[in-house]
C-alpha cells in the first residue's frame, strides 16, 4: 500500500469529521497500518481527544512557513502505529501568514512532501477545517482522495453538493489525482423513517462511493474525547467501536482493490 493521502473533510461543522478522524485513524493502526493524522483544525479536538498536548510550535503551522519540515512536527500518540502532527489554536493565524505568499495554495503539500516521499506511512489523514478557507484549500491540494462524513438530515445534502464543486474545482485546477473516495453517514440512528431515507437518497446520487459502514449515535463515541482516548480504547465493545473498525476494514479493502485494477 503507497502512501495515500486522504482528506477528511466538509465545511459543515457538526458532522462527525473530528470523530472520524480520532477513531477511524485508530482503527487502522489496530489494523497494523502505519497512520499518520495531521490536525488542521485551530479548535485542535483531535489533538487532544488522543491525549496529546496543546503545545506552542508544535503544529504544521511552522512548516508552512517555511520554518522546518513537517518531519519535524511529528509526534508520537499513546496508539501504537499511530503518529500526530498536532494543532493548536495559533494555527488561526496561519491563514493571515501565508496569504502574503504566491504559493500559498501550495504551502501544507511543501511542509508534508517529505514525509509523503518517506513511505513511512501507510495513510496520512488531514482533519480539515470547518471552513473553506486557505488551509482547507491546502488540504485539498495535497491530497489524493476525500471522505465526505455527512450527517443524516436532509440539510446535510446541500452541503454535499456545495463539497462536491469543490473538489471537481480543485481537480481541474491542477491536482488531477484528487477525488472523492466515500461519503460515510455518521450520527445513523436505525429507529428513525429520516435517517433511512436520508442513506437512500444519498446512496441514489453517489452509489458505492458510500461506504456501507454507517456510524451510529453513540454515548460511548461522544464521552470518548473527554478521556483523550479513541473509542476502541475507551470501550473496545461498544457499537462505536464497531464501526469505526468496520469503516477501517471497508477502507483498506477498496484500497486494495484500487492496487489490483
Amino acid at each position: 500500500m503507497q502512501t495515500v493521502v486522504v482528506a477528511l473533510a466538509n465545511q459543515k461543522g457538526g458532522v462527525g469529521k473530528t470523530t472520524t478522524a480520532i477513531n477511524f485513524s485508530a482503527c487502522l493502526a489496530e489494523k497494523n497500518k502505519r497512520i499518520l493524522l495531521v490536525d488542521l483544525d485551530p479548535q485542535a479536538n483531535a489533538t487532544s481527544g488522543l491525549g496529546v498536548e496543546k503545545t506552542p510550535g508544535a503544529s504544521i503551522f511552522p512548516a508552512l512557513l517555511g520554518e522546518c519540515s513537517g518531519l519535524d512536527q511529528i509526534q508520537s500518540t499513546a496508539v501504537k502505529n499511530l503518529d500526530i502532527i498536532p494543532s493548536e489554536l495559533d494555527l488561526a493565524g496561519a491563514e493571515i501568514a501565508i496569504a502574503r505568499h504566491d504559493d500559498y495554495l501550495h504551502k501544507l503539500k511543501t511542509a508534508l512532501e517529505p514525509i509523503i516521499s518517506s513511505a513511512r506511512y501507510d495513510v496520512i489523514l488531514l482533519d480539515c477545517p470547518s471552513s473553506l478557507g486557505i488551509l482547507f484549500m491546502n488540504a485539498l491540494n495535497v491530497a489524493h482522495e476525500v471522505i465526505i462524513p455527512m450527517q443524516c438530515e436532509y440539510l446535510a445534502l446541500e452541503g454535499l453538493g456545495v463539497m462536491v464543486d469543490i473538489v471537481q474545482q480543485i481537480a481541474d485546477a491542477g491536482n488531477a489525482r484528487l477525488h472523492i473516495s466515500g461519503i460515510l453517514m455518521t450520527m445513523y440512528n436505525p429507529s428513525t423513517n429520516l435517517s433511512q431515507q436520508v442513506v437512500q437518497e444519498v446512496i441514489k446520487h453517489f452509489g458505492d462511493r458510500v461506504f456501507e459502514t454507517l456510524i451510529p449515535r453513540n454515548v460511548r463515541l461522544s464521552e470518548a474525547p473527554s478521556y483523550g482516548l479513541p473509542i476502541n480504547k475507551h470501550d473496545p465493545h461498544c457499537v462505536g467501536t464497531a464501526a469505526y473498525r468496520s469503516l477501517a476494514k471497508e477502507f483498506i479493502t477498496r484500497q486494495q482493490l484500487k492496487g489490483s485494477e
